[in-house]
């Protein structure tokens, strides 16, 4: 099970990386640098799989949120380096959490929980159709309005299925 970890700020660069000398897969993955408003810095990989939520075209200056594996082996480096899994480019009025939902659909740290609705859309990463529960996996969830309880509870406007 991964551990998404996220980690939010302001691009503040992306260059081309390349991860073979050959440079074979030049232009696939870019070094993404995002910086918080306490001056942290963290240096995301993005590979071809990252997974954009709504395929967000995201440049410098940009709000996001990056969610690594925080359980991933990184290189001892400063700043720290982290293979981005999520990225969400941030948008007013929507909310995005990344995490494992249990069987009562309750976030890992217990913080959400998802009340779904008739016709809600659930899809893989690809944007098909899933058609099972999305109970005790690994989702990302885009929302908007939510109770200010602990668990907060919302109805998701979609729900993507990281299989």
């Amino acid at each position: 099970m991964v551990k998404y970890q996220p980690f939010s700020g302001v691009v503040r660069m992306m260059n081309d990386f390349s991860v073979t000398p050959s440079g074979q897969n030049e232009g696939c993955y870019r070094m993404m640098s995002v910086i918080d408003g306490t001056g942290r810095q963290v240096n995301f990989v993005v590979e071809p799989k990252t997974y954009f939520v709504d395929h967000a075209m995201v440049e410098i200056g940009d709000q996001v949120t990056g969610y690594y594996d925080a359980d991933a082996p990184v290189p001892m480096i400063y700043p720290p380096q982290y293979r981005a899994l999520v990225v969400v480019k941030e948008t007013r009025g929507q909310s995005v959490k990344v995490d494992f939902f249990n069987s009562q659909l309750t976030s890992s740290d217990g913080m959400l929980k998802l009340n779904l609705s008739p016709g809600m859309t659930i899809v893989l990463e690809n944007g098909q159709r899933f058609t099972k529960s999305p109970a005790n996996r690994n989702l990302i969830v885009v929302y908007g309005p939510a109770t200010f309880s602990i668990p907060a509870q919302t109805t998701p406007y979609r729900i993507i299925v990281l299989c």
